[in-house]
């Protein structure tokens, strides 16, 4: 088949791509700067059969090494968090967007056929919204005084109630943290770099990304891992606002596959791609069901009632292009795959760093 450099391969994504592209025939070379944030206190078990390479995607030299007989590239390295990304600013924009750019010019020197990148829902804010009287509302944003006051839910221009609809690909972008300004930019960069150099350029829209193998030491990943450090910890999941937000989680499995649809099929040249679920699930009731899967049902959540900056209220995938033109059907439902990621976490080491999280947050005046 082709040989595919990974970038953030040793990550937990990357890993299960890896994973995907190598039984799918493809070879494979990982490309990361096995950073602890990101990699957790576990040993990290590669795929058998992947070449690695150990290196920042800010590196050039390095870059121009790793990407030398590659057919294509997956572009996964990035720093993730809504959060950590509103404080470190030149660390978030510097490996997001500056480490894009030096692929993108390594890949000069060394043309691939085609690169797939992942984006983030991060970049469309908020998502669609309704009416009651059925128009759909493509830009909406809280208000700070009203979410100071516990006002959680967006209004319509006339102080309407809202009802959150599936977001498709067609939604204007609306970007609310650090984090979504660069995830936009890199998927730009990609799609820009692709159309002037003629090279086949593929963006995904991940949503929230769960399974085993995500750092339960980092804080600022996804929100599963997060509530399973605390309850594995003895503690209470804590969650920002009133908890009844709505997200869209997907499989990390149904993701990889993704990755490999957009890298194989013709019809993705030049187009970009919701990757979620296509269901929205409450925050408080996904960790209640984690809680329950855990055995752990007494360790309801702690509800904080407190905003963070960046954060957007509601947000799940209308997944119906990737259907469409990928062929792309998640197969692994959030309500149906805990207890394997709960399997999972109980062998693995544990550190809960939630409190310092929110520490860190509340000195830089992030959280009110």
């Amino acid at each position: 088949m082709t040989k595919v450099l990974i970038t953030g391969g040793c990550g937990f994504i990357g890993r299960h791509v890896a994973e995907e592209m190598l039984a799918h025939g493809h070879e494979v070379r990982l490309y990361d700067a096995m950073i602890d944030q990101v990699h957790g206190v576990s040993q990290v078990h590669l795929p058998e059969g992947a070449e690695v390479v150990r290196g920042d995607v800010r590196d050039a030299d390095r870059m121009r090494q790793a990407i030398q007989g590659c057919d294509g590239v997956i572009h996964l390295a990035a720093e993730v968090g809504v959060g950590q990304s509103m404080y470190e600013i030149a660390r978030y924009v510097g490996a997001n967007d500056l480490g894009t750019a030096v692929l993108l010019e390594a890949m000069l020197d060394h043309p691939v056929q085609r690169i797939v990148v992942a984006s983030s829902m991060s970049v469309y804010g908020e998502g669609y919204y309704a009416t009651p009287d059925g128009r759909l509302l493509e830009t909406i944003r809280r208000r700070p005084e009203d979410v100071r006051a516990g006002r959680w839910n967006p209004t319509g221009p006339d102080g309407e109630p809202l009802t959150p609809r599936p977001t498709d690909e067609n939604k204007r972008v609306d970007l609310a943290s650090i984090y979504a300004l660069t995830k936009y930019a890199q998927e730009r960069e990609v799609l820009i770099f692709g159309e002037a150099y003629d090279v086949e350029a593929v963006a995904l829209r991940l949503f929230n990304v769960f399974g085993a193998g995500q750092a339960l030491s980092n804080p600022y990943t996804g929100v599963l891992a997060n509530f399973a450090s605390r309850l594995a910890s003895g503690e209470r999941p804590t969650i920002f606002e009133d908890g009844e937000q709505r997200r869209d989680f997907v499989h990390v499995r149904d993701v990889a596959h993704a990755f490999r649809l957009a890298y194989e099929r013709p019809e993705a040249k030049g187009e970009l791609f919701n990757v979620g679920s296509g269901q929205a699930y409450t925050i408080s009731g996904v960790a209640r069901l984690l809680a329950g899967a855990m055995n752990l049902p007494h360790l309801q959540p702690e509800i904080l009632g407190k905003s963070r900056s960046g954060d957007i209220r509601n947000c799940f995938s209308d997944i119906a292009k990737a259907r469409d033109l990928l062929g792309f059907e998640p197969k692994h439902r959030l309500e149906d795959s805990l207890d394997e990621f709960v399997e999972w976490v109980r062998g693995e080491a544990v550190v809960d760093r939630g409190a310092e999280m929110q520490r860190q947050l509340q000195e830089r005046g992030l959280v009110s």
